[in-house]
């Protein structure tokens, strides 16, 4: 990146993986750059997400992490500020890509992402910002 401070991912995807720096205040910091909205963290890169809360979770918001289930064992999904169940259906989904899930707060779901990513870990992340 160019170093500069930015308010939103530009264009919507910044390809590469990298670590959360800061949650909160209704977005996330990573790369250089800091993000208002929801976060998806792909082995391909970080990708702007719309959804805004947890019942809003649905197969047509996470087709990018299914598009890379072969590089992805591991979902962890923020669903904010309380912990939500994903709808039985999406979970199967998920298990017929051979992606495993495991569902936790926002902030917990950060900091598990960032150990697992240095252990150089198949992992991604579906974050929903919280304030």
């Amino acid at each position: 990146m160019d170093g500069r401070q930015h308010d939103t991912i530009p264009s919507g995807f910044v390809p590469g993986r990298y670590g959360i720096d800061a949650y909160g205040n209704g977005g996330f910091r990573f790369a250089d750059m800091s993000h208002r909205g929801s976060v998806l963290m792909l082995p391909s890169g970080i990708r702007a997400w719309a959804a805004t809360e947890a019942t809003g979770i649905d197969l047509a918001g996470l087709r990018p992490v299914i598009a890379e289930s072969e590089r992805i064992e591991l979902l962890l999904v923020g669903t904010g500020l309380d912990i939500v169940p994903l709808p039985e259906a999406l979970r199967r989904r998920l298990k017929d890509s051979g992606i495993g899930l495991d569902v936790m707060q926002t902030g917990a779901a950060a900091r598990t992402y960032n150990i697992l990513l240095a252990e150089n870990r198949k992992v991604a992340a579906a974050l929903i910002a919280v304030a």
